[in-house]
């Protein structure tokens, strides 16, 4: 090999080394300036800040799909506590959560055959969850339509649809009451989500979760997600608020 190539490849490689351990320390030091952010975000509006792992967290919070996925799950980087809205009281917990799944994929050889093995990959996504002051409530669903279903449709398992055909073509809706989806899903309500465009809206036994299921935010989602989800809230009609707070069916 000519000596001029060898010197390249090896001035080539040290510049690729020096580029990755540099990308490293940059991402290192993004991730303790969000940790950093978090914690003044979480002392900021009187809540309280964990870093570590919290492995009780999925089971807590089991009735979401998004804690059930994989194996190996913890929440971590967790802001949780309890605030004021409206007249109540109301807990909320936020952060990041990990879990770890297996995924099989295929190699091939020099000679054309071909092995299937099995890789473990980790995942990462963020969060938000308010405690609704309710004692009981309808289950709601409410997240971006997408190709499944469309094919569901085609088969007559259709979601909710409302009078507004953009806010039916982009969001799918399901729950146990349509009653109570037609009351808190009314016309400012489609525009307002129309506009906004929240990705997952997840209110099960009378919690509201926030997420998307893959993308770790930036910590101004946090508190951006709990001013969304007081907006949101302040579009239920007052006879639906009244309703759930003396208990009544809907």
């Amino acid at each position: 090999m000519h000596p001029g190539l060898i010197i390249l490849i090896v001035v080539g490689g040290m510049a690729l080394l020096a580029w990755i351990i540099y990308a490293g320390i940059q991402a290192e030091k993004a991730r303790k300036q969000r940790i950093e952010e978090m914690r003044q975000y979480a002392h900021e509006v009187g809540l309280a800040f964990r870093e570590g792992k919290d492995t009780n967290h999925d089971e807590e919070y089991a009735h979401f799909e998004l804690f059930r996925r994989g194996f190996d799950r913890a929440a971590y980087n967790t802001i949780h506590g309890e605030m004021s809205y409206d007249d109540a009281i109301v807990r909320v917990n936020m952060g990041d959560f990990t879990y770890k799944t297996r995924e099989r994929y295929t190699t091939t050889d020099s000679k054309g055959r071909t092995r299937t093995r099995t890789r473990i990959v980790k995942h990462h996504f963020s969060y938000f969850i308010m405690e609704l002051p309710y004692i009981t409530m309808p289950d709601v669903l409410i997240r971006r339509e997408g190709l499944f279903d469309k094919i569901a449709s085609a088969f007559g398992k259709n979601d909710i649809d409302f009078e507004s055909a953009e806010f039916s073509r982009k969001y799918f809706v399901k729950c146990d009451s349509r009653k109570f989806a037609y009351d808190i899903i009314h016309p400012r309500m489609m525009e307002f989500l129309l506009e906004t465009q929240p990705g997952l809206i997840d209110i099960e036994n009378a919690r509201i979760c926030l997420a998307d299921g893959y993308s770790v935010w930036k910590s101004h989602r946090f508190g951006h997600s709990l001013h969304w989800t007081r907006q949101f809230l302040d579009h239920w009609p007052d006879f639906v608020v009244k309703d759930l707070a003396e208990g009544r069916a809907l």
